[in-house]
């Protein structure tokens, strides 16, 4: 493993002994930002899917 993330882990480790533990304070807030990058990711995809379902009806010739 390279230092900083060994650095980052002795940091974590610390830290939660210090304060007794990880707790739920910042659940709410976390699930509030992880939602909002899943409905941007899926608005992407949705947005990627429309584009080329349509260019591939444009290229159709009905003749």
């Amino acid at each position: 493993m390279s230092i900083q993330i060994v650095a980052i882990w002795t940091y974590l480790r610390a830290r939660a002994g210090v304060s007794g533990g990880f707790n739920d304070a910042g659940t709410a807030v976390e699930k509030v930002i992880l939602t909002a990058i899943f409905a941007a990711m899926a608005l992407a995809v949705g947005a990627i899917i429309v584009t080329k379902v349509t260019a591939k009806a444009n290229s159709i010739n009905l003749n």
